[in-house]
């Protein structure tokens, strides 16, 4: 089973990064206002402490949680992405988030195969959470739906980049 030392420095701070971006691709692809977008941000959140406490969570997903879990590191790959989706428009935001996920689906790939599917499902898995976390559409709440059309395409999206079938 893969862990840091199994990377370069370079390769980590991406695989580190990828839960992050994993719930900006979906939450950019359908905003969801102020109150939707602190659901999206807490699924997110969820999911790391799920994993945190999982006895069965693959060891890449523990050891990435354990590294997201250091003030330091945390906010190294907060101010990561942010420089990653400065200044660009919420499309863009998710497209460059996808081209990273992209990249560090190769790079499980070729440097931890037998940790990659278990991996690449964690982050469809967090993705999924975010999409769901908050009513689209709809008036105060009422009506819309739980996980809209854009939401499901960009779920899509990031299956794709994964290299995944369908689904979490």
């Amino acid at each position: 089973m893969a862990t840091k030392p199994d990377f370069t420095a370079p390769q980590w701070e991406k695989i580190v990064e990828s839960p992050l971006l994993a719930g900006f691709a979906v939450s950019a692809a359908a905003p969801s206002g102020l109150i939707g977008t602190l659901l999206e941000s807490m699924a997110s959140a969820d999911a790391l402490a799920a994993a945190r406490t999982d006895a069965t969570a693959n060891t890449l997903v523990r050891a990435v949680v354990d590294d997201l879990l250091t003030p330091e590191r945390r906010m190294a790959a907060r101010e990561s992405v942010q420089r990653l989706i400065e200044g660009a428009d919420l499309p863009e935001i998710k497209t460059r988030a996808l081209a990273q996920l992209q990249m560090t689906a190769g790079i499980l790939d070729a440097s931890a195969p037998l940790d990659a599917a278990a991996f690449k499902g964690w982050l469809a898995e967090i993705a999924a959470r975010v999409a769901a976390a908050a009513t689209e559409g709809g008036v105060l709440g009422f009506g819309g739906e739980k996980i809209s059309a854009a939401e499901r395409a960009a779920l899509a999206e990031l299956d794709a980049v994964l290299g995944r079938g369908s689904g979490p």
